[in-house]
């Protein structure tokens, strides 16, 4: 299938499933209680890195604590089975079940037994499997896929699930939370009893015990693995731990990033098994360590992180994008943002057709609590697509913006006369996908780089030293904010230089041209690290960009010497001058009076400082303000709002629809963004005024300079973000 068709597919399918009203709410109450469960501890960053690190560890070290797992649970009696895909993996279960003579599977809920679609075969062969978890059985019943890591059924109403119980039980079930349930519990407790197999899957396996660890909430898991006489416990490879005490960190860490919880309800370790009433006769117990893929993952330098994974589904929760289609759009059989690579992976690049659903807002990356760079694996699957399958010419177009713009500053009026034409709108929407409703920011007449190179420059009084950064709007649309920032920094002392640069190039890594933004990287890197060695902090002006020259390109260069030169070097616009004005070098009046603000908080930011500076720039300067904010992306996601259609302008205005009302309710006279793409946004679906907070602010020189004022490097943000 050609790239534009497979677009058209994926957006007719969206389309059917946009904005389920259960899903939102969902998605917020799971956000929120995340954040309520890491505010227990009295480090959570602390407690992320040692996550982390126990991940980490253990892929790194994974042949030899697998060999370590088997051999201790073979001690204990459990056979141990490796199974290099799914199909092998079945194979052996069949086989076992036909020993055993078993009619009844009772299972309890297993993400990996989805990814090779376990029940099939089984209820081919004539056996009953019945999923013992409430959301697993649910969409069993309704024959569907799971919508989420961990909320599998959370798209179904009360009503919906009391018909699929009533029809399975031949008797009407009121559509009653209470009803429901007690009719769940009295057809899986005959299940339970009579189950011949049982099959679990596992959240850990520690290698210095052989135990498998099962956290549940329903304590159907602790039934399954205890009741029948046969166990079967099929596990990822991934799920290995060196030690207890690893073990204990991740049992904590998967329900506060997921469910929001300090401890799941059943936290059940099975080291072999325990004899029930009537002795041990006949009770086995095996565990399947499944590959499909995850051997090929380990060798891949990119995809590699992608195994630190705990299947918590907090990136799904945060994710925008999810929030409107749901995973059964959004995802194959993994949904959500880390389905992404895993389903490339382990399915293959073809079934990860959901891929252009992720607008790379990088908020997926900021609240994984084992801190895997999930934003650039996906990129790194759609530079896999690209080069298999081509570019889009939208994403082509969009890309090259800056191309367009540096003609266009040639010409300003023709170019703003030309974009403001509806027969050249038209054209542009029909032909080459660029929403005709969205604005084009129109070019600038300002020539900042000239009016840079032909100024008297100010007297720098102090020994601080910076080189602006600017990217592309500040360059070719709002050249005042480029003014002003040298204004502000000459006034407190600085020597200010404009290096040769060129735009950070973040529409590359969102469509996934990755040489191209590599080819960006070193560039731009050539020109910033000579000065970063020579005491100039890079200033950089655009959140985005600033999130790319700290983060992206060490990344990208294989984190080599300029690149992390560069990157600790690199500071946000108003972070820096925030530090100017807490070092006395600068003080802050308010440009309006009187007026009430509403801070939003873009995405790339959020990994910075969060806004802390703007917000603490805004108030010193006399202002109230107040963050409005969703927890998740506005939409716009840099060029993908500018696209026409359900893959673009629609699903950005879906995803902004909440922060928009909630702008409005605010009671707030201007809003406030460090983000160009998303003022131009959250402008049009407001109809109210948004401004750079740069412009609501005088920067005044202190009668002291002192030393240069750098701020120390800016570390990775606290967690939760």
């Amino acid at each position: 299938m050609s790239k534009a068709s497979h677009r058209k597919t994926l957006e007719a399918l969206a389309r059917s499933r946009l904005g389920h009203p259960l899903l939102w709410e969902a998605m917020k109450r799971g956000r929120e209680g995340r954040l309520r469960a890491l505010a227990t501890l009295e480090d959570p960053e602390a407690f992320r890195q040692e996550s982390t690190r126990i991940k980490r560890y253990a892929v790194e070290n994974l042949e030899r604590l697998l060999e370590e797992f088997a051999a201790n649970a073979r001690r204990r009696g459990v056979r141990v089975y490796y199974a290099g895909d799914g199909a092998e993996a079945i194979r052996y279960v069949l086989e076992v079940a036909e020993r055993v003579g078993a009619r009844l599977v009772a299972k309890a809920k297993s993400l990996t037994s989805e990814e090779i679609e376990f029940n099939t075969p089984f209820e081919a062969r004539g056996l009953k499997v019945v999923e013992t978890d409430l959301g697993e059985r649910i969409i069993q019943l309704a024959r569907e896929k799971p919508y989420h890591l961990v909320f599998p059924a959370v798209h179904k109403s009360v009503g919906e699930v009391a018909e699929l119980f009533s029809r399975d039980a031949g008797e009407d079930i009121p559509a009653d939370v209470g009803d429901v349930m007690a009719a769940v519990r009295k057809s899986l407790r005959e299940v339970f009893l009579t189950a011949d197999i049982g099959v679990t899957g596992a959240n850990i396996a520690i290698a210095e015990t052989g135990t498998i660890v099962l956290e549940t909430n329903e304590g159907n898991g602790r039934l399954t693995s205890c009741m029948p006489r046969t166990l079967i416990v099929l596990m990822g490879l991934e799920k290995i731990v060196e030690k207890v005490e690893d073990a204990l960190n991740l049992i904590r860490a998967h329900p506060m990033n997921s469910t929001g919880q300090l401890l799941t309800n059943y936290v059940t370790m099975i080291s072999g098994r325990c004899p029930l009433y009537g002795g041990e006769e006949g009770r086995e117990m095996h565990v399947i360590v499944l590959d499909n893929g995850r051997r090929r993952m380990l060798q891949d330098p990119w995809f590699r992180e992608a195994l630190n994974c705990i299947r918590c589904g907090a990136c799904m929760n945060v994710c925008p994008t999810y929030s409107v289609v749901g995973g059964h759009i959004f995802g194959h059989i993994y949904p959500g943002p880390i389905g992404i690579p895993w389903t490339a992976m382990v399915h293959g690049i073809e079934k990860a057709s959901f891929t252009p659903l992720c607008i790379s807002c990088g908020l997926c990356r900021e609240v994984c609590p084992v801190d895997i760079d999930i934003p650039m694996l996906i990129s790194k699957v759609k530079s896999l697509d690209v080069m298999e399958r081509g570019q889009l010419l939208t994403n082509k177009l969009l890309e090259e913006y800056e191309s367009l713009y540096n003609i266009a500053r040639r010409f300003p009026r023709f170019f703003n006369w030309v974009i403001g034409r509806r027969l050249f709108r038209y054209l542009l929407h029909h032909l080459l996908g660029v929403e005709m409703s969205r604005p084009i920011p129109p070019v600038s007449g300002f020539d900042f780089i000239r009016w840079f190179r032909g100024r008297k420059a100010g007297a720098a009084g102090g020994d601080g030293r910076a080189a602006i950064f600017l990217d592309f709007f500040p360059l070719y649309v709002s050249p005042e904010l480029a003014v002003k920032t040298v204004e502000a920094l000459e006034a407190a002392g600085y020597e200010v230089v404009v290096p040769k640069q060129m735009s950070a190039g973040y529409p590359y890594i969102a469509y996934g041209d990755l040489g191209k933004v590599v080819e960006r990287a070193r560039y731009n890197i050539g020109e910033l690290a000579p000065l970063a060695r020579q005491r100039y902090d890079i200033i950089s002006l655009e959140p985005t960009a600033t999130y790319t020259l700290k983060y992206i390109y060490p990344k990208l260069m294989g984190y080599s010497d300029d690149s992390m030169t560069v990157s600790s070097k690199t500071f946000g616009l108003m972070e820096y001058l925030s530090s100017l004005v807490r070092a006395n070098r600068l003080e802050v009046e308010a440009a309006y009076d009187g007026r009430r603000l509403g801070l939003h908080i873009p995405c790339h930011q959020r990994a910075l400082d969060s806004a802390s500076n703007t917000l603490y720039l805004l108030r010193r300067a006399g202002y109230e303000v107040v963050a409005v904010e969703t927890g998740t992306c506005c939409g716009m996601a840099g060029s993908f709002g500018m696209k026409k259609g359900l893959l673009g302008y629609q699903l950005s205005n879906m995803v902004g629809a909440r922060l928009f009302e909630e702008f409005r309710r605010a009671g707030v006279d201007l809003i406030i963004s460090e983000s160009s793409v998303c003022t131009i946004h959250i402008q049009q679906g407001t109809g109210m005024s948004v401004e750079h907070p740069l412009k609501t602010i005088a920067l005044k020189p202190r009668c002291s300079y002192g030393g240069g004022g750098a701020p120390a490097a800016s570390p990775h943000p606290p967690y939760p973000r």
